[in-house]
């Protein structure tokens, strides 16, 4: 794409956010960054994800409270994350996060290992634990 065919769509998400950039071909021929106020296209696909993000909290949310999940899998999804992003977030190998999802390890993870899922995940402890006081 062109500097002069960058998108100026002013797309809702942007709004109060300003501008991000993106690489595009000057007129040398040479590939700059350039501010773009979103694309339409962009934007249909961006909410998109956070809806399939919201769906997937909202169902991982009903199997916690059926104990057939732990929290981390509700709060992985309503943090738009998959498993490969919390696992590299939390420095740790996807089939222990993965692990974790089972409520009967989670239950017996320790207090440092909790303590960094909440951490992540910007909440407390008690919080992480007691999800079902939040629903």
């Amino acid at each position: 794409m062109k500097v002069k065919e960058t998108p100026q769509d002013d797309i809702k998400t942007f709004r109060g956010f300003g501008t991000k950039a993106l690489y595009a071909v000057d007129e040398n021929g040479q590939y700059t960054r350039t501010p773009t106020s979103g694309w339409q296209v962009e934007e249909v696909v961006l909410r998109d994800v956070v809806d399939d993000f919201a769906k997937l909290a909202e169902h991982a949310k009903i199997r916690v409270v059926k104990g057939e999940t732990s929290p981390i899998e509700y709060y992985m999804n309503k943090n738009y994350m998959d498993l490969p992003a919390l696992a590299r977030g939390m420095g740790l190998a996807k089939w222990r996060v993965k692990r974790h999802f089972n409520p009967d390890v989670f239950n017996k993870l320790n207090q440092k290992m909790v303590q960094r899922y909440a951490d992540f995940f910007n909440i407390d402890v008690h919080t992480l634990k007691n999800i079902e006081e939040n629903f």
